[in-house]
Order: structure tokens, then C-alpha cells, then sequence
């Protein structure tokens, strides 16, 4: 299974959300890191729901990215 995530990268770290798993977050120094983490968090995320017997959401959040003038 293949979730969307979104990183944000602030000033001295990265920050990683998963639109698909409220809730599901991580943050990291690198974005490497990052993207190890929230796959270690989505992983437990759907444990949990498992262990509570609740429906593990289907992965259909998309991304694109949108090219403007801003000038």
C-alpha cells in the first residue's frame, strides 16, 4: 500500500503528514530521516487500527504541484 505524504520543510528540520491518516505526523533533521520516520509512523498507525478493530483507510489522496506566475 502506497500512502500520499506531505513534507514541509521549516527551518532547521522537516516536518511529514499523511492527508490519508489523520493524525499520522513526523519530524526529522533531514528528509531522509523524515520519510523514515512517517513510514515507521504509518506502519503503527494502521497497527493501531487493527488492534481496535476500525477500518484502515484506502489510500486516495493524490498530489500535484501547480506552476503560477507570481510575478
Amino acid at each position: 500500500m502506497e500512502y500520499t505524504v506531505v513534507l514541509e520543510k521549516g527551518e532547521y528540520s522537516y516536518g511529514a503528514f499523511v492527508p490519508d491518516l489523520p493524525g499520522c505526523i513526523a519530524a526529522g533533521e533531514s528528509k531522509e530521516e523524515t520519510l523514515n520516520l512517517i513510514k515507521e509512523a504509518i506502519e503503527f498507525h494502521i497497527e493501531g487500527l487493527k488492534e481496535e478493530r476500525e477500518i484502515i483507510p484506502e489510500p486516495h489522496c493524490e498530489f500535484a504541484r501547480v506552476e503560477v506566475n507570481a510575478a
